[in-house]
């Protein structure tokens, strides 16, 4: 089977310079339409295989994003990449895929590696530990094109893709007190992310909302270790402020919870209900109970990202990203772990 011609080879099959084959495929307006169409013609025949390397070199561009990202484990995370990819391999673009395992530290390593040309863009969702954002500052300043979603930076003035975070905690919330609970759980990360403030803020609004006092004792900050988690968790679950229901600010601390349950003589939904935040699980509904589900559109966030660095990249003569907030709404998803049958 033939793997095709090069530029070259087609050039002397047609006895054109290699020059006027290039534009010709570049649909430049120097070459006239019967040229392009003989030399389009030839190359589908011979089956020419562009050179990706060669053109962008030739365009001092690598045709590469970089999608920088807290854990590669998640399925919300997974979902945002393969919208991403959706659109960026219709451009002739590819991913390069980085995951800084919530590290700060490798976070600015991955960020000074890209700095120096790896690639031509830049979507990203910050670590749980970044506070300190002078490196997301200076690859700003270089005139990097750099999106954010989800996990945003709002001191960098370029474009963020969110959801409704503040509206969605506060609907979690409405729902699990609807359901009968007046001691409610919050679980999180890390009490520094743009999306844990939003969802902390709406579930405190809809305590508040139901005459219900906030009890700090139950705004539980969680670590990346499992086991330790799940043994905080059970701790809350068999101590004296025993809590009926459970809002997890992000998946994994939901699947900690059911296992925490699981060392315990509590049952779900009757003695605790849970309701995960923006979890995009594709288990969700075959856990024992289904859990109760947030989902943010994953899928979509990613294309979002990809197409307004497309333009930026492909169009002439793009402004700078423009400092704004992009928000795409979340939908909530009522499952047995919250509805006592």
């Amino acid at each position: 089977m033939s793997t095709g011609v090069n530029l070259k080879e087609l050039a002397a099959e047609l006895k054109l310079s290699p020059s006027t084959v290039s534009r010709a495929l570049n649909d430049s307006y120097e070459i006239s339409e019967a040229t392009k169409k003989k030399v389009i013609s030839m190359a589908e025949k011979l089956n020419y295989q562009p050179n990706p390397f060669a053109r962008s070199l030739r365009e001092n561009k690598s045709k590469t994003i970089a999608v920088v990202i807290p854990e590669r484990m998640s399925n919300f995370f997974s979902k945002v990449v393969d919208g991403i990819e959706e659109v960026t391999q219709e451009h002739g673009y590819h991913l390069l895929v980085y995951c800084t395992h919530e590290d700060v530290d490798r976070e600015k390593k991955i960020v000074n590696l890209l700095m120096n040309g790896r690639a031509d863009a830049i979507v990203m969702s910050v670590s749980s530990q970044t506070s300190d954002i002078s490196h997301l500052t200076r690859l700003h300043e270089r005139g990097f094109p750099l999106v954010f979603f989800d996990r945003i930076c709002p001191a960098i003035p370029t474009t963020k893709f969110i959801t409704n975070d503040y509206e969605s905690g506060f609907e979690g919330t409405k729902h699990l007190i609807q359901q009968g609970c007046r001691k409610i759980a919050f679980l999180m990360l890390s009490k520094e992310l743009s999306i844990t403030k939003e969802r902390h803020r709406g579930y405190l609004d809809a305590l508040r909302q139901a005459g219900l006092s906030p009890e700090p004792q139950l705004n539980i900050t969680c670590c990346q270790e499992e086991e330790e988690n799940i043994e905080s968790i059970r701790r809350l679950l068999t101590g004296p402020n025993r809590p009926d229901g459970i809002l997890s600010s992000v998946e994994k601390l939901a699947l900690a919870t059911y296992h925490a349950v699981k060392r315990t003589d509590l049952k779900i939904p009757n003695d605790l209900k849970i309701i995960s935040f923006f979890s995009n699980l594709s288990i969700a509904s075959l856990l024992n109970p289904s859990l109760t589900t947030i989902t943010q559109p994953a899928f979509s966030i990613g294309e979002e990202c990809a197409k307004l660095l497309i333009k930026k990249l492909t169009k002439p003569r793009q402004p700078d990203l423009p400092n704004q907030v992009i928000t795409i709404p979340s939908h909530i998803t009522i499952r047995s772990s919250t509805i006592v049958l």
